[in-house]
């Protein structure tokens, strides 16, 4: 990978360039994760398809190479994450159904204003005691990948999880075959005065300092260029539309990585002043500040294989609106 960019080193934006070039500098770049972002956020509202030659450009300014590139988007076919289309000699790249599925169920916790709310029910997935125990390590895996807490060797058990999209979930990483041992149920917890409280349960199951301390980094990280572009101005901003694109693009793959690691608890049973909320609060911030002059930069560059310039849907507009 190269490890210099074509990044426009103009003064307007000092911390938003070192923040870039800190980027292009890494030793390790994950260049599918990094596309999968760039699909969510940027593609996914403007259609799901872009020409792959468009990709490449889109990407070159972060010192993502196109072997890298093609090497990452051939996985995410295997993968079915995307389908290719021709178009002459030419090659579009379409979420398809269910990478469109996955993006839709990212976005609602991505782009949302704040933790979800708590109806008070736990969601409880039982295992059965036939279970082999490779079996059981293998729902185990996937059931904590998706926030749930383990509780003892047989129940798994999550605050707010729909139980439908975890079962549809399972089926999908081709465990379709061990839901007969799932017993899905809905509970409520019995305030007896002498078992454990709900936030007990929470602090029990799931570790959260490490998440809690990322949160933080993100927050001291993206703080100052919210102030960076605010001094800006509007028009100024819209003539820094391409490192408003990238900054944008970094900024939700990085609350995106977060949040793969956070479970998605409810506000009400987290510590006090849980810094997931302050991090979502900068997020939405500088989001809001990179929309315009992003956008005007997508309206002009991303393309597909036909020639054709794309723009963005209604869904664009609900972004850190109440989902």
């Amino acid at each position: 990978m190269s490890t210099s960019a074509s990044l426009p080193l103009q003064p307007l934006t000092p911390l938003t360039d070192k923040h870039l070039l800190k980027f292009c500098r890494q030793d390790r770049m994950q260049a599918g994760s990094l596309i999968i972002s760039l699909f969510g956020d940027a593609i996914y509202p403007r259609g799901g398809k872009v020409w792959l030659g468009c990709l490449i450009q889109l990407l070159s300014p972060l010192a993502v190479n196109e072997r890298l590139i093609r090497t990452a988007i051939f996985r995410l076919v295997k993968e079915e994450w995307l389908l290719p289309t021709t178009a002459g000699r030419r090659t579009d790249y379409a979420l398809s159904l269910s990478g469109t599925q996955r993006i839709e169920e990212a976005s609602k916790y991505i782009y949302a204003q704040s933790s979800p709310e708590w109806d008070n029910n736990w969601r409880i997935l039982m295992l059965s005691s036939s279970i082999s125990v490779k079996d059981r390590d293998l729902l185990r895996k996937a059931l904590v990948w998706q926030g749930f807490g383990p509780w003892q060797n047989h129940a798994f058990v999550h605050p707010g999880a729909d139980l439908n999209i975890t079962m549809a979930l399972l089926e999908r990483e081709g465990l379709g075959h061990l839901l007969d041992h799932c017993w899905p149920l809905l509970a409520q917890s019995l305030a007896t005065g002498n078992g454990q409280t709900d936030r007990q349960v929470v602090a029990a199951m799931w570790d959260l300092k490490q998440l809690a301390n990322s949160y933080k980094k993100f927050s001291t990280l993206y703080q100052p260029l919210i102030a960076e572009w605010l001094a800006l101005g509007s028009k100024t901003q819209k003539d820094q539309s391409e490192k408003a694109f990238l900054l944008r693009l970094l900024l939700i793959h990085d609350f995106r990585r977060l949040l793969l690691r956070d479970p998605s608890l409810p506000l009400n049973l987290l510590p006090a002043h849980w810094p997931g909320q302050a991090a979502r609060q900068t997020c939405m911030a500088l989001y809001g500040l990179l929309r315009s002059a992003s956008e005007k930069y997508l309206d002009q560059h991303l393309q597909l294989a036909d020639g054709k310039l794309t723009s963005s849907r209604k869904v664009f507009a609900q972004r850190f609106k109440k989902c």
